[in-house]
C-alpha cells in the first residue's frame, strides 16, 4: 500500500489553517491569501515523497535530506563505545524532513535528551540542542542517527522502538520545521560525500560500511549465531513545542 505524499503529522497543521482560510473567504476572500499561502507551505513541509533505495547492504544512505556541514572522526562513547567518522547534514525548512534509517539493523538503543534550541548549524548543537538518538545494530557494525531540534524545529518525532527492525533508507522519524541530523559509523567506513554537498535522504549513499563486516555477517550466519544485545534506553518521542 502506498503511503500519502503528506506526513501523519503534517495534516493537523493543514487542516487548521485550511479552516482558517475558508473562514477567511467566507468573510471577505482577500483574507485567505496569508492562510492559503500558509496551508501550501505546511504541506510542503511535511511531504514525503517515495525514494528508491540505491546500492547494497554495505552502503550506507544518507538518514536526511539538506547540505553535509562536516565529516570528521569522532570518539562516540553513547553507543559504538569508540572510534568513529560523523556525517553532519543541516536541514533547512525547505528540505524533506522525514529521517530514514542510514543502514539495515534492530534498533538497540533509543535516548531523548533536552536541550536548547540553538540554529541548527552551530557548532556543538549535539552537546546543546534538544536531541534524540537511535542507534541501529547490524550484523558486525552499529550506526548511531541523532535528530537535533534547531531555532525553528521544536519538536522530534520518532516512529520506532527498542527491538524493532529497520531496512535502509526506512523512515523512521521526522524534526519539525528545520534541524540538524548526524550519523556515526563505524571507524574504517568509507564517506563518499564532502562538507557542502546536497544529499537526499534513502537515495544519496554518504558511505560505504569497512569490508569486515561482511565478514562477520558470514560467519555468523555459518554459525547460526546473532550479533551482540546493545543497550537500550527508552525515549521520549517529542520534545517541547514550539
Amino acid at each position: 500500500m502506498k503511503r500519502p505524499l503528506i506526513a501523519r503529522e503534517g495534516w493537523p497543521f493543514a487542516l487548521g489553517l485550511g479552516l482558517l482560510t475558508a473562514a477567511a473567504w467566507w468573510l471577505w476572500p482577500y483574507a485567505a491569501i496569508v492562510p492559503g499561502l500558509l496551508t501550501l507551505l505546511v504541506l510542503w513541509f511535511f511531504r514525503d515523497p517515495e525514494r528508491a533505495i540505491p546500492g547494497d547492504e554495505a552502503d550506507v544512505v544518507a538518514p536526511a535530506d539538506g547540505r553535509v556541514l562536516w565529516v570528521r572522526e569522532v570518539d562516540e562513547p553513547r553507543f559504538l563505545g569508540g572510534p568513529a567518522v560523523g556525517v553532519s547534514i543541516f536541514l533547512s525548512i525547505f528540505d524533506v524532513h522525514v529521517n530514514r534509517a542510514p543502514v539495515a539493523g534492530r534498533v538497540a538503543y533509543r535516548e531523548y535528551v533536552p536541550g536548547r534550541f540553538l540554529a541548527a548549524w552551530r557548532e556543538r548543537v549535539e552537546e546543546t540542542n534538544e536531541r534524540a538518538y537511535t542507534g541501529i545494530e547490524g550484523p558486525g557494525y552499529r550506526a548511531l542517527v541523532v535528530q537535533i531540534a534547531g531555532l525553528v524545529a521544536r519538536r522530534i518525532v520518532n516512529w520506532v522502538g527498542p527491538g524493532e527492525a529497520v531496512r535502509r533508507g526506512e523512515r523512521f522519524g521526522l524534526i519539525k520545521f528545520g534541524s540538524c541530523t548526524q550519523v556515526y559509523l563505524p571507524r574504517g567506513t568509507e564517506i563518499t560525500v564532502r562538507p557542502g554537498q546536497r544529499v537526499r535522504g534513502g537515495q544519496t549513499i554518504i558511505g560505504r560500511l569497512p569490508p569486515r563486516w561482511k565478514e562477520q555477517e558470514e560467519a555468523g550466519a555459518r554459525g547460526g549465531g546473532s550479533g551482540a544485545s546493545g543497550a537500550s534506553g527508552e525515549a521520549s518521542g517529542s520534545g517541547s513545542g514550539a
